[in-house]
């Protein structure tokens, strides 16, 4: 590669990487097609590969020019960054839709906060929540997700992410439920909390409920009755059946009240619930989603996050607060 080539090669470089096109790039660079046809040129000539080749009546890039992509990408957008303006005035001026693949509990107990804060900070901006079961597996690479969060345990390689908090799982069961009916001298066993019905979250696709990994090292499975999108969904299902639900111990015990429900500790070893936030790294750097995500973080480390019971949640409606 040469010793030295300008920004706007990259930029040249990541619009034909994108339109695969010397006459598509140039519209999209408001250049002449010769023009562009000179810079594909002198971009062969840095990267010491031809980049796009003929194939019939298109041009196909070459296998140098697709590991290219992501990291010609990545570093525009760092490069923008650094001119991207940091005070407030200019965070009030960003007009962009953030998106936010997340659990139900995370819009329903902090989404109001957040478009608060939005409102104070960027008022432009919007914040659009969308489901956590919603399979996207390149959302955040070809940025159709902001930020995805999660209590997932496998990520694409490239992205960045940082955990949020750490919760532990436990049982809930409408009160009264047989599985409770225990003498205080004979703890609920592994066996019987396995041989009930359960009412289970849809896990990630290609992940496994950690009470199922948990009951298998013990040579045990449970059936699961029904499976429902998120922990909300689930402890109100257990709610009204004799369904048993294995949920993130501060949205039941903020639930346990209003629902009617008794919580209990699992009787198998469940590690702990990693709730992590994950982004692409191309957004590292833009003050924009570093704000969305620093205040993501602080909203989630204040004492009050629990959930609020579902008494509270339906007031608030009423009000116009949630």
């Amino acid at each position: 590669m040469a010793n030295t080539y300008d920004l706007n090669l990259l930029t040249a470089l990541d619009a034909l990487l994108a339109t695969g096109s010397v006459t598509a790039a140039a519209a999209r660079m408001h250049l002449s097609t010769p023009a562009m046809s000179h810079t594909l040129a002198r971009i062969r000539e840095a990267f010491g590969d031809p980049i796009l080749v003929r194939a019939g009546r298109k041009l196909v890039p070459t296998p140098r020019a697709l590991a290219l992509v992501e990291p010609v990408r990545a570093l525009l957008a760092q490069a923008q960054a650094l001119r991207a303006p940091l005070d407030a005035q200019d965070l009030a001026a960003v007009d962009r839709r953030f998106v936010v693949r997340a659990p139900e509990g995370i819009a329903v107990v902090f989404g109001a906060s957040l478009s608060r804060a939005l409102e104070s900070d960027m008022p432009l901006a919007t914040l659009q929540f969308l489901p956590e079961t919603l399979a996207d597996p390149g959302g955040l690479r070809e940025g159709r997700l902001d930020l995805d969060i999660g209590s997932f345990r496998s990520t694409d390689p490239e992205t960045e992410t940082q955990v949020l908090s750490q919760q532990r799982l436990v049982g809930a069961v409408r009160t009264g439920h047989p599985l409770m009916k225990l003498p205080k001298k004979n703890p609920l066993s592994a066996q019987r909390f396995a041989a009930a019905r359960h009412v289970g979250v849809t896990p990630r696709a290609g992940e496994v409920s950690a009470v199922d990994l948990a009951l298998e090292a013990l040579g045990l499975e449970r059936q699961v009755a029904l499976l429902v999108p998120s922990s909300f969904s689930a402890l109100i299902a257990a709610s009204r059946t004799d369904l048993v639900a294995s949920v993130p111990e501060r949205t039941a015990r903020g639930m346990a009240a209003s629902l009617g429900l008794q919580v209990f500790d699992l009787p198998v070893l469940v590690p702990a619930e990693a709730m992590r936030m994950a982004w692409h790294p191309r957004h590292g750097a833009d003050p924009a989603h570093r704000w969305l995500r620093e205040r993501m973080q602080r909203v989630l480390d204040e004492p009050r996050w629990i959930v609020p019971s579902v008494a509270s949640l339906a007031t608030g409606a009423r009000k116009g607060v949630v």
